[in-house]
């Protein structure tokens, strides 16, 4: 049985996707060094008992427990109000870019924190939807193969998520992206979904190269021809080494501008590196969307 068991199994697990394997083991590896989001709230699910509080109502009081003691207590049952969780990842052209082969590109990364992340919160209970993506809401281990699949029904053109009316009041939501569009749409997106209203996170993925300009390594010295994507756009940049110092100031004055973006609509913001491990960044945003 145990043999017929393992079969089963590998068979099964030939069917998914790569993608939803590697988001289930980078899933795994995070839920093993975290807490459960459990939190007091209407519902039939006993949780804690708690001394008894001025201002609680009488009615709460376990009577059975409270004998036990010399101290009232309030039996409180555990919230089962499943949230939304609402995930984009950029496909335009950008994310394609990497420095080396060795590494997976923005959008690789991207989309493996998008499953993984999902695989968290469907293994909690919560509703998982792509925002832009086709179909409502997926709930339960079983729905993250349909969303992964769904990730290649997206419109790819678009650096920043479009206005999305299905998508529900309340919501937490999530962008996964390089980020490279200019601050005013980035700000028009996130304020459409601020006004929702809609709170999240945005992290943005790059390649280290990318931060620096090749400046650790000096990868890139003298004439230079940069292209990225698949359609083979180019950039010819005469000497590296006198437009660093220039790229290097504004892309940080990029991403100061959207971490203020993000600021401004209550809005989390996180970076990330394709070369670091995708575990750091995933426990971070599955923290920052704890219930508060």
């Amino acid at each position: 049985m145990a043999g017929s068991a393992a079969l089963h199994a590998e068979a099964l697990a030939a069917t998914l996707p790569p993608l939803v394997l590697a988001a289930e083991r980078v899933a795994q590896t995070v839920l093993q060094g975290v807490h459960g989001r459990r939190r007091a709230g209407p519902g039939d699910a006993f949780w804690q008992f708690r001394p008894f509080l001025q201002g609680d109502a009488t009615g709460r009081i376990d009577w059975r427990q409270s004998a036990k003691s010399d101290r009232l207590f309030i039996r409180e049952t555990e919230w089962e109000a499943a949230q939304t969780i609402a995930l984009w990842s950029d496909a335009s052209r950008s994310m394609e870019w990497r420095f080396s082969p060795a590494r997976p590109t923005k959008r690789e990364r991207a989309e493996l924190l998008l499953a993984a992340l999902a695989a968290l919160a469907l293994r909690g209970g919560e509703r998982v939807r792509l925002i832009g993506g086709p179909g409502g809401a997926h709930a339960g281990r079983a729905g993250l193969a349909p969303l992964v699949e769904s990730l290649s029904a997206i419109a790819k053109s678009r650096a920043v998520p479009a206005p999305d009316p299905d998508l529900p009041r309340h919501a937490r939501a999530v962008l996964i992206g390089d980020f490279m569009a200019p601050l005013e749409e980035i700000h028009a997106a996130i304020t459409a979904l601020a006004a929702w209203p809609v709170r999240g996170q945005i992290v943005q993925v790059l390649d280290p190269e990318e931060t620096t300009l090749g400046d650790g390594n000096r990868a890139y010295a003298g004439r230079v021809l940069f292209a990225w994507g698949k359609a083979g756009e180019t950039v010819l940049v005469p000497r590296v080494e006198e437009a660093r110092p220039i790229y290097q100031e504004r892309l940080r004055r990029h991403r100061e501008g959207i971490a203020a973006i993000a600021a401004a609509a209550g809005w989390g913001f996180l970076s990330h590196h394709v070369d670091q491990p995708p575990q750091a960044a995933l426990l971070a945003l599955w923290q920052a969307l704890a219930p508060e």
